[in-house]
């Protein structure tokens, strides 16, 4: 027998709203009503403008790829930070995630290179050693001309662990390893401090055994 009372069925106009705020809400830190209010935003917006935001996403899932050099993100090959001239060579910075060289960046205190990691150790989560850019950090390191490499690694369990790591493969080459002052908050990752906090840290880094 037929339902007496079926469901209303949504229109098309709805569905795309529900699969709007449903895209939303997948995002890291936002609820249903702030990915509802992001989604009414969207509907609200000239054309024009709404499209260029819907290019702007397909532009960086198509085009950005790890910079071949350092796993920041690129368009092409390597990155503007490696292809800029005026990069202090002579410096690298390892870091755990593009979002942490991105802070720094914006920090504004540090005129060096970098090296993303793309992750740290943390066994307990499957994340072990052969997920990290080891390899490819030493080989920059043998033969980069790197006098410092600075210690970039989150003020916790796991980034210490992680930078342990760097430190033993890095080992007996010719670098000063130093680490970043902990005037960071302890379990607080880059992206988390503001300005000052990092520039603070790159300025009052110091050796990685001290």
């Amino acid at each position: 027998m037929a339902d007496k009372h079926p469901e209303p069925r949504r229109s098309d106009g709805q569905g795309a709203v529900a699969r709007l705020v449903a895209a939303f809400a997948d995002l890291p830190g936002i609820g249903r009503r702030t990915a509802e209010r992001l989604a009414y935003h969207v509907l609200m917006m000239p054309r024009e403008p709404a499209l260029e935001f819907a290019a702007a996403i397909r532009a960086v899932k198509e085009n950005l790829r790890p910079c071949g050099t350092c796993g920041n993100l690129a368009e092409g090959e390597e990155c503007e930070i490696c292809r800029d001239p005026k990069r202090d060579r002579g410096l690298l910075c390892v870091v755990e995630q593009v979002r942490d060289l991105l802070a720094l960046e914006q920090a504004g205190a540090y005129r060096g290179l970098y090296h993303v990691l793309q992750g740290r150790l943390a066994p307990l989560e499957g994340r072990g050693a052969e997920r990290l850019t080891l390899e490819s950090l030493e080989a920059r390191v043998r033969g980069g001309g790197f006098r410092e490499v600075i210690l970039g690694t989150t003020p916790n369990v796991e980034g210490d662990a992680t930078a342990l790591l760097v430190t033993e493969r890095l080992a007996g080459l010719p670098v000063e390893i130093t680490r970043l002052a902990r005037g960071l908050t302890v379990g607080a990752s880059l992206e988390q401090a503001n300005r000052e906090m990092l520039a603070d840290a790159i300025a009052g880094r110091r050796r990685w055994a001290d």
